[in-house]
């Protein structure tokens, strides 16, 4: 999974809370953002070792989130998230695709294809905004629909700096399932797309989702949290021709975007 700004910190690392109550809250966020980078679910022990936290403090953490519904502790003893956590992420998600709004339309004036916002949302990418295109041509993407990455642009532009282990465990949790004959089905072939969006500097879902649709794809830059944005249209008219016109114009949207993002977000 795509790591986040918390998995790559760690918690020795960090600056001195000015209460035990705000550490605590610092420390519960980076447990959560942890398990969210696991896929969702985890053990105390998996979590000890990636944050370097003492076992007790783990337990006691995760006895109150347990208590707050935004941890579920399940069966065989591990951890997941709990459902807690959907609501809020739902509206996040929502309040990120209104801010998003105003660039995926300037996309769709100078593209006049369709223009999509995507995030990683544990192992699925979920759309969270989309301005249509003109034309008449129905897209398969609307907002809030889930899909796998694999047969995706936005995934492959999400997924493409993640590292291939990674990749693999993500691909072996989801399973490869084909959309279209065209759709990439083996983890090798998608490793092997990934190499390709990190020459070229964006991905391409060429007719992998929807037969007769080919989508163009980049991540937005430093952003919050992983997304991506992309156009699509059908095939003839999203050509290898157009792309080269296309690309540098998503590739400027998505600086801005990042730019504007991460106003939004605390220092």
């Amino acid at each position: 999974m795509p790591t986040s700004s918390a998995s790559t910190t760690d918690a020795s690392a960090k600056p001195t809370a000015a209460s035990g109550g705000v550490q605590s809250l610092e420390r519960a966020f980076d447990l959560l953002e942890r398990m969210a980078d696991a896929g969702g679910e985890v053990g105390l022990s998996e979590l000890s070792a990636a944050s370097g936290l003492p076992l007790p403090t783990i337990h006691r953490l995760m006895r109150t989130l347990v208590a707050c519904g935004y941890v579920r502790q399940q069966p065989n003893r591990r951890y997941s998230l709990g459902p807690r956590l959907i609501r809020l992420g739902e509206s996040a998600s929502r309040l990120l695709g209104t801010w998003a709004r105003p660039y995926l339309a300037r996309l769709v004036e100078e593209t006049g294809e369709t223009a999509n916002m995507a995030l990683l949302d544990g192992d699925e990418i979920v759309y969270v905004a989309q301005v249509p295109s003109k034309h008449s041509m129905r897209m398969f993407t609307e907002v809030g629909r889930r899909v796998l990455p694999h047969s995706t642009g936005v995934g492959k532009a999400l997924l493409a700096h993640t590292p291939a282990e990674e990749v693999r465990a993500l691909l072996a949790r989801t399973g490869m399932p084909a959309a279209t004959e065209k759709t990439i089905t083996t983890p090798e072939g998608f490793l092997e797309a990934l190499e390709q969006v990190r020459r070229a500097g964006y991905a391409v879902d060429d007719n992998e989702q929807e037969i007769g649709v080919r989508c163009l794809a980049v991540s937005v830059p430093n952003s919050p949290t992983a997304a991506a944005i992309s156009i699509s249209g059908p095939a003839g008219r999203v050509t290898q021709e157009v792309a080269e016109s296309f690309v540098p114009i998503l590739q400027g949207v998505a600086a801005e975007l990042s730019v504007a993002l991460q106003s939004q977000s605390p220092a």
